[in-house]
């Protein structure tokens, strides 16, 4: 049985029972640090680190997109969800970091939740985004600083660009576009991994390759949780009537559900190899014990008939005893012609084996 608390344990920090909308931080999260964009007439001003009093009002920008890493500080976070109108059961999801992906609506702002890939890490790791988007903000949660949205950055960097003119549903679909796109690099590694781990189990299995196998089929599994229920979620936003997303912007949406189906395609074919994997080591190791018993069977058969002839001259006859009582043990060329005997009958049964391909020769 798994140990509670194990890898598949998802622990609950609010009790069952708990009012809906209760905010409870983890303990362990990082304190809440605010930054922001603000693009009005044209304009960007960019605010690395801020307050929450000093952030701009939403009414005052055309778009402003406010970025919060570290979930730790619940009094901040509730000031910042009373700010801007969040909906309780949101915020709560926002500090639940366990959340699967999903968009939902409320009455002020549309609520969306997303898995993004860590970088830097050995194995295969996500943490969750959550994104609101009101009238004429963005507001983007992160458990941690440091995430995928620095092309997204760039671009708002750029006077002129699209992102800069298309309103805060169009940098909602930047953000969630960056998302998706960070899993192909993700995908890639593990495809890297993959083709190395077969290459290995097809040529010379080792025990430490199951190991390898099943940490690469959880990365896998993990991979595959992030991104089918960003197929639904897509899937929401282009059917639904969501607030404040215009008929332009699904058109990019579309392209984004596109490479989500990819990605898809992609984990599910590698799922596939890896299951596979199990099944070509567990042959390969069956095939070098059977070609280790072989070659041992082989030498033990070459020296049956040597022993036996070691066997027949090792008993104690004497000469004397008679005509028939084993003469040729005082003929000057018995332990030669022995000899000889024994290698001829040696070299002739490896010479067949080998002919039969039984030795690694070709069968005639």
């Amino acid at each position: 049985m798994k140990p509670r608390g194990g890898q598949y344990a998802r622990r609950r920090r609010n009790p069952p029972g708990t009012a809906p909308g209760t905010v409870t931080v983890d303990p362990a999260a990082g304190p809440s640090h605010l930054s922001a964009f603000v693009l009005h007439e044209g304009a960007l001003r960019e605010i690395p680190e801020t307050a929450l009093a000093d952030v701009p009002d939403p009414a005052e920008a055309d778009v402003l997109w406010l970025n919060v890493d570290g979930l730790g500080d619940a009094t901040l976070l509730t000031a910042l969800a009373a700010r801007f109108g969040l909906h309780p059961l949101a915020l709560e999801d926002v500090v639940n970091a366990h959340q699967r992906p999903k968009a939902e609506t409320y009455d002020a702002h549309l609520f969306i939740v997303l898995r993004m890939p860590r970088t830097g890490t050995p194995r295969f790791e996500t943490e969750q985004i959550a994104l609101c988007m009101g009238e004429r903000f963005v507001l983007t949660f992160q458990q941690e600083p440091g995430d995928v949205f620095d092309p997204v950055r760039s671009r708002l960097r750029t006077p002129g660009a699209r992102i800069r003119e298309r309103g805060v549903d169009y940098l909602t679909y930047a953000l969630i576009d960056a998302v998706t796109d960070a899993f192909f690099p993700a995908l890639e590694s593990l495809g890297e991994r993959l083709e190395t781990l077969e290459a290995g189990v097809v040529g010379a299995p080792t025990p430490a390759h199951i190991g390898e196998i099943h940490a690469l089929k959880h990365e896998l599994m993990a991979l595959r949780a992030a991104v089918w229920p960003m197929r639904d979620l897509l899937g929401t936003l282009l059917r639904d009537d969501a607030p404040h997303l215009s008929a332009a912007t699904k058109v990019f949406l579309r392209d984004c559900q596109d490479h989500c189906f990819q990605l898809i395609e992609m984990v599910e074919t590698y799922r596939e190899i890896a299951s596979g994997l199990v099944d070509i080591h567990l042959s390969s190791m069956a095939n070098r014990t059977n070609e280790i018993m072989q070659v041992l069977t082989l030498i033990a058969t070459i020296f049956i008939p040597l022993t036996f002839i070691v066997g027949v001259y090792g008993m104690n006859f004497s000469p004397d005893a008679g005509p028939l009582s084993m003469p040729e043990l005082r003929w000057r060329w018995g332990y030669p012609v022995v000899m000889a005997s024994m290698a001829l009958l040696a070299g002739g049964l490896a010479l067949w084996f080998w002919r039969r391909g039984w030795l690694g020769g070709a069968r005639r």
